[in-house]
């Protein structure tokens, strides 16, 4: 099943809300800041998106400047500050199986549906 990591605020989330609703295939909408993913569901988006935890970091948010950036820290830390404040999450993520993009540009989706 196709799942959308989804913040109804962000214009380029919104986009992949579109295309996915566009392209007539099932998905599910998460509304991660409704429902803030836990460590393991975010280690497992991760693994997914073959990318460090870093990457999937909004690193303008104010939280990140205020709190994080210039500071030494692990993947477990950045995961924990993931979870702790969810807009930290880049967006919108698009999983499908055992793949899954950010959508940005939002075309990326169309790779895994």
């Amino acid at each position: 099943m196709i799942k959308l990591y989804h913040n109804p605020r962000c214009a380029k989330s919104r986009q992949g809300l579109a295309l996915l609703e566009n392209s007539k295939h099932e998905f599910e909408t998460i509304l991660y800041l409704k429902n803030p993913l836990d460590k393991k569901e975010l280690e497992r988006i991760i693994a997914l998106l073959g990318i460090s935890p870093l990457a999937l970091i909004r690193k303008n948010e104010a939280i990140w400047k205020e709190n994080y950036k210039g500071k030494t820290l692990s993947d477990t830390d950045i995961i924990a500050a993931m979870t702790a404040h969810p807009k930290l999450i880049e967006r919108p993520i698009v999983s499908n199986g055992d793949k899954a993009v950010i959508g940005r540009p939002t075309e990326r989706i169309l790779e895994i549906i």
